[in-house]
């Protein structure tokens, strides 16, 4: 995965003007059927956009949820139907014209516990400070080689033990606040 062979696109989004704030779902791994309950969860949260870290599937499976917020979505390694989806997206969170934060959304940020060597320097040449993958299934947030690393877990079929799980960043002026989700109880969701 060369950064000289990845299609990357570049994306703005605004706060809301009132507060300074942003409210974001993240999810992945929805491999042609995410929870059922997913779609609900995602309304009822109310967010300015949902982010979705890769391995698609179907891409039927997930337009409705375009109703609910603006979808930005990357290509996962099982999308191969999703031409045009690009590998990498780099999002910059603006208030106005300053910028605030600038997120790079991928699918594979990962090897085992450690942020890839070269998603750290891709991340650094987009002015990223914070990474947001999927692929392992594992619900995850880091710091790692000064980067944040956000993985919201997988809200598809389950895979192996792992939880059905979705994500949530919520951007304030004091700073940023993530969450993961239990798709199954729409409880919050922490390691056992």
């Amino acid at each position: 995965m060369a950064p000289t062979k990845l299609l990357s696109k570049f994306a703005k989004l605004s706060v809301r003007p009132d507060d300074g704030s942003l409210k974001l779902a993240v999810i992945a791994d929805t491999h042609s059927r995410p929870h059922p309950s997913l779609a609900g969860q995602l309304a009822a949260l109310r967010p300015d956009a949902i982010l979705h870290a890769g391995d698609v599937g179907d891409p039927k499976a997930i337009e409705s949820l375009a109703t609910i917020a603006p979808l930005l979505v990357v290509r996962g390694n099982i999308d191969e139907r999703a031409p045009t989806l690009p590998d990498v997206l780099t999002l910059e969170v603006v208030e106005g014209e300053q910028p605030r934060l600038r997120i790079l959304l991928l699918h594979i940020g990962v090897s085992g516990p450690r942020l890839r060597s070269d998603v750290a320097r891709l991340a650094r040449a987009e002015a990223a400070s914070l990474v947001v993958c999927g692929h392992s299934h594992v619900p995850f947030l880091g710091q790692e080689r000064g980067l944040t690393v956000f993985n919201p877990g997988s809200c598809g079929p389950r895979r192996f033990h792992l939880p059905v799980v979705f994500g949530t960043i919520e951007l304030t002026r004091a700073g940023a606040l993530f969450a993961h989700v239990n798709c199954e109880t729409g409880q919050p969701w922490s390691p056992p």
